[in-house]
């Protein structure tokens, strides 16, 4: 499987990681309401879970992918912890904050709801939930990860993360 996906890779480095992200988005919204929320597939909000799919492979996929070759060769220190720890704190102050303000307004622009409330209610709570695990997760994909899997990864992860993103937007 690992070699499949390194083909598709290697062939369209943007366009694989985007499919992917937005597979596992939707998969994350899936879960919450199916394991969180115990809706039911009579009951399952199938627009919730498109818009999940479409956020993450038209906007997060394609976004991550970017930012990331972005701080491998842009954040290049003397020594490779203090490397690493620099990649995570920009990852943490300027990728995190975007990726939540962009996830939030457009969530509820595509709900028709107001963004401005959504921003307000949930953007504070949100990144400091996120303080509590992407920073670790970061760390570790930064140290031991390869460059071209890294959004794999974050989506490996993000299923349950991305179960809470839905949790959160739906309230």
């Amino acid at each position: 499987m690992l070699r499949w996906y390194q083909t598709k890779l290697a062939a369209r480095p943007l366009l694989t990681p985007s499919i992917t992200t937005a597979a596992l988005f939707g998969a994350g919204d899936v879960l919450a309401q199916q394991l969180v929320d115990r809706k039911g597939f009579d009951k399952h909000d199938y627009a919730r879970t498109g818009r999940m799919v479409m956020y993450g492979g038209a906007i997060f996929g394609p976004a991550a992918t970017t930012w990331y070759g972005i701080l491998q060769r842009n954040i290049v220190l003397k020594s490779t912890a203090a490397t690493i720890v620099a990649r995570v704190a920009a990852d943490q102050a300027l990728f995190t904050p975007t990726h939540l303000f962009c996830f939030l307004s457009s969530m509820s622009i595509l709900e028709g709801n107001d963004p401005i409330e959504k921003l307000q209610k949930s953007f504070w709570p949100t990144y400091r939930a996120n303080l509590t695990l992407w920073p670790a997760v970061q760390l570790a994909n930064f140290s031991i990860v390869p460059l071209e899997h890294r959004v794999l990864v974050v989506n490996l992860v993000s299923l349950g993360w991305n179960c809470f993103l839905s949790l959160v937007n739906s309230k």
